[in-house]
């Protein structure tokens, strides 16, 4: 598809093209605003987007987290009617395994406010837990929760639905169009330049995960958000592997694995990885990768790895996102810094930023998620991060 070509202004102009801002430009053409415009460096998606697990849950330990996971599950179940695009959704189900009893304690929290809100998640024994995944082995666990709405879906395919939805609902979406500069006339955006040339706006909505600060930074805005490398692969076909294997998380090692294909997708966080913007593949985690795989999932210690890949995580310094609209300058809209849950989350977050846009409340409650409570310290880190 040719590049579109650039327009001369926009009602407003999104940063990033990803889930979060391809929703966001979708959400606010099919409001009726005119000339919205999407800015992307590189191919849709291609950022941290098409480098996720897919995985799709609402189990959280914060409320605000809850609902949009939720919500967004919404929109992935109805994603084929709606959009007319196929997402190869699998609501296997969520499954935290627990080794430690303050973890079990504090998923039991964590489940009780889940039901409050309407998931429907739950305690369950080891027993249950090796019946839902056979794969691993129970040594050391002491409970687990479930959840069987949750599962996992193609990031690609959800873009590719996004993109189409956005155009038709008149959105112009530039590939390869990598922005300069915010400019700004005192407290008002006047313009974003970008390589292709400048487009006059005076609003601008910030989706560019781990490149937000860099954009805050062009428009004065703080966005405390850092990459970090996250590392991905997947296996050779298991013999006998259930098609019905639930995305299955070790919590305390954040190890984790779900069926892709054949063979299974499976990772874990790296407690020594540093800051930075990494996409190249490092073998320095395999050795811890290795010895957990032995303890949790033996069975599939000996299976060969097919592929693999990394991306970036968005981190914030509480592990929750950042959504809001910055006091100066003014119509400076933020919505960043997910860490590692902003593919699952993008459908709800696209109409949030749609109703902060038009200035009413939206269906979720995000004010808790400004970026002015690391001012004031009311941080509330997230607990259910892999």
């Amino acid at each position: 598809m040719p590049a579109a070509e650039l327009p001369a202004a926009a009602s407003v102009v999104v940063i990033g093209g990803g889930v979060v801002g391809l929703s966001t430009a979708y959400q606010l053409a099919r409001s009726g605003v005119r000339d919205v415009v999407l800015v992307e460096k590189g191919e849709l998606g291609s950022g941290s987007t098409c480098r996720a697990a897919g995985g799709v849950r609402a189990q959280f330990s914060d409320a605000v987290n809850i609902e949009l996971g939720q919500r967004s599950l919404r929109t992935f179940e109805s994603f084929r009617s709606t959009f007319g695009q196929e997402i190869d959704l699998r609501q296997v189900g969520y499954l935290f395994l627990l080794d430690r009893p303050e973890h079990v304690e504090a998923f039991e929290r964590n489940v009780a406010l889940q039901n409050e809100l309407g998931v429907d998640s739950r305690m369950i024994d080891v027993a249950e837990a090796r019946r839902l995944s056979p794969l691993i082995s129970t040594a050391g666990l002491l409970a687990a929760t479930w959840s069987p709405a949750d599962g996992h879906c193609t990031p690609e395919s959800v873009v590719l639905g996004y993109a189409s939805a956005a155009r038709r609902a008149g959105a112009t979406l530039l590939r390869g169009t990598t922005v300069e500069a915010v400019e700004r006339d005192g407290r008002t955006i006047t313009s974003v330049v970008t390589s292709r040339g400048t487009i006059r706006t005076e609003v601008v909505v910030c989706t560019a995960g781990p490149w937000s600060r860099a954009i805050g930074e062009m428009a004065g805005v703080d966005l405390p958000v850092t990459p970090v490398r996250r590392q991905i692969l997947t296996t050779e076909p298991v013999e006998g592997l259930d098609p019905h294997t639930p995305f299955t998380i070790d919590f305390a090692t954040s190890f984790y694995f779900h069926g892709e294909g054949r063979g299974l997708l499976l990772g874990m966080s790296d407690p020594d990885e540093t800051p930075g913007f990494k996409l190249q593949r490092s073998d320095d985690w395999l050795p811890r990768l290795g010895a957990v795989i032995e303890h949790r999932a033996p069975s599939i210690a000996d299976v060969g790895i097919a592929g693999g890949w990394s991306g970036l995580y968005e981190m914030t310094p509480d592990h929750n996102a950042l959504i809001g609209e910055s006091a100066e300058p003014s119509r400076f809209l933020y919505a960043t810094g997910f860490s590692g849950h902003g593919f699952l989350m993008g459908p709800a977050v696209g109409e949030v930023m749609r109703d902060l846009y038009l200035g009413r409340p939206p269906a979720v409650d995000v004010s808790g998620l400004d970026v002015g409570r690391f001012r004031t310290s009311s941080t509330r880190p997230e607990l259910n991060i892999v």
